[in-house]
């Protein structure tokens, strides 16, 4: 009897597992919100690089605004060129211009043997 004494407080029911199938995650909210704020952040910051690139514009001479509308002109027509062919068709013709050339430009061939 002694050892009932002992264990008279213990709870003698049976254990019970826990599960989580009664526990709710809690589900993640959609960025819209964040996406929203980035998009007017750029918006406002290209209106702000317009508003200082018009601002460089009025600091500049005639001949500063005459030389950047040439440099972009330039480039647009690199770009276009670079365009309109295809890399293989860019190897066929310098494939082509390498046949054209004469041996003058071939490296002779140098032996110690002989």
């Amino acid at each position: 009897m002694v050892e009932e004494d002992e264990y008279s407080c213990v709870n003698r029911a049976q254990l019970k597992i826990k599960d989580n199938s009664g526990i709710k995650k809690k589900k993640k909210k959609k960025a819209n919100k964040d996406t929203e704020k980035v998009i007017k952040q750029q918006i406002n910051n290209n209106e702000v690089q317009e508003q200082v690139k018009q601002r460089e514009e009025e600091k500049r001479t005639k001949a500063e605004l005459a030389f950047k509308k040439m440099q972009e002109k330039m480039q647009r027509q690199r770009i276009q060129q670079k365009a309109e062919m295809t890399h293989k068709q860019r190897v066929e013709k310098f494939n082509q211009h390498l046949d054209s050339l004469t041996e003058h430009f071939d490296i002779p061939k140098v032996s110690w043997t002989k």
